[in-house]
């Protein structure tokens, strides 16, 4: 899959103090470049520097086949997808900390290349998680 990304932030989940603000941000200046975009939007993460609390990179990205800002994440990786709960205003966050606490159970053995976030046109929210 191509996809062509629209803007990234580099963060931590619980050392940046600013994080809320710099991903309100991201999705906010991208927004405008996504005005006209009625597809798929993805939100990525990649570039981990450790587990998943250590930085990492989160990019707002669209399918695309121009080949000039184009990151390909690999077919042959494996994920497990989370459906969100679009009900609550807290559903991705609440699927993250779902994630979280599988992986701390050890019941989640993440592989920590590209994991994403895939918003559908009907609101629908899936989180893919690469495996092991």
């Amino acid at each position: 899959m191509n996809l062509t990304i629209i803007k990234s932030v580099r963060t931590n989940n619980f050392k940046d103090k600013t994080i809320m603000q710099k991903i309100t941000d991201m999705w906010k200046e991208a927004s405008s470049a996504l005005k006209n975009h009625h597809e798929v939007t993805y939100g990525l993460y990649y570039d981990y520097e450790s587990d998943y609390k250590g930085n990492y990179t989160l990019s707002v990205a669209i399918e695309s086949n121009d080949n000039d800002f184009t990151m390909k994440i690999p077919n042959n990786s494996k994920y497990e997808i989370f459906e969100v709960d679009t009900s609550s205003e807290s559903g991705i966050l609440n699927t993250w900390k779902e994630i979280w606490e599988r992986e701390e159970k050890r019941d989640l053995e993440r592989a920590y290349s590209f994991d994403y976030e895939k918003y559908y046109p009907n609101g629908q929210i899936e989180i893919h998680i690469a495996i092991k």
